[in-house]
């Protein structure tokens, strides 16, 4: 008797529910606040006074942030949680309805009546809402909401990321500031888009030519306000 060999991948969409609020809350760390020290610096401020509007940008920022991930992954596992309750609802009414939509979407992959019928039958009889789950409503571990990690997540990086164009306010001289800040948030811009693509098997280049590109435009508006309001006033 021949013994089924069972082939197992590791696949990277397993990171994407972590993956994607590490590289949105360092982004948004790098650039917001070097967006706001260097519309600060073009404005002909202080350097304490510089220091000072990136760490409050950096805290209110990173809870921002942490709040923005934990109200919004909510919201989706909300939405799952009542789609859930409603399949549960519909399993315990009417079992055999259920059968036949399961057994319907595989019908529509390709899958014959029988051999459809046939597993159907097999998953509900293992798991009957975890078949649905997945397979009617597009649940499942990998893409299952969960707030707290995205709000951690988010924050952590968010103060990672803002951390770096702080660190160059006080290791930069005042009269090169705006330069120096750009061109280094610009490199830690680069240096993620490529980390992140790397993490997540797309293609290096295209991620970090994106995230500079959108970096450097938000950098360039804030030093041009800031340089209109400093002349105002």
């Amino acid at each position: 008797m021949t013994r089924l060999r069972i082939h197992t991948e590791r696949h990277l969409v397993s990171r994407i529910g972590w993956l994607r609020a590490a590289v949105l809350g360092a982004n948004d760390g790098i650039v917001s606040t070097a967006s706001l020290i260097i519309g600060v610096a073009a404005a002909a401020a202080k350097p304490a006074d510089i220091l000072i509007a990136g760490a409050a940008g950096l805290v209110a920022g990173a809870m921002s942030m942490a709040a923005g991930e934990y109200v919004s992954v909510s919201s989706q596992a909300d939405t799952e949680n009542a789609d859930l309750t409603r399949e549960r609802g519909e399993l315990a009414g009417n079992g055999d309805a259920e059968v036949r939509e399961l057994a319907g979407i595989y019908i529509k992959r390709g899958v014959d009546v029988v051999t459809a019928d046939a597993v159907a039958r097999q998953l509900m009889a293992k798991d009957a809402l975890a078949a649905h789950a997945h397979d009617e409503l597009g649940i499942s571990a990998i893409t299952t909401a969960r707030p707290v990690q995205a709000a951690l997540t988010s924050a952590a990086t968010f103060t990672a990321g803002a951390a770096l164009p702080l660190a160059i306010v006080i290791l930069a001289p005042a009269s090169l500031l705006v330069e120096i800040e750009a061109a280094g948030s610009l490199l830690f811009l680069g240096l993620l888009g490529a980390i992140g693509a790397q993490a997540g098997g797309a293609p290096v280049w295209k991620a970090t030519i994106r995230v500079t590109f959108w970096g450097a435009l938000a950098m360039a508006l804030t030093a041009g306000i800031g340089r209109l309001v400093g002349t105002a006033v």
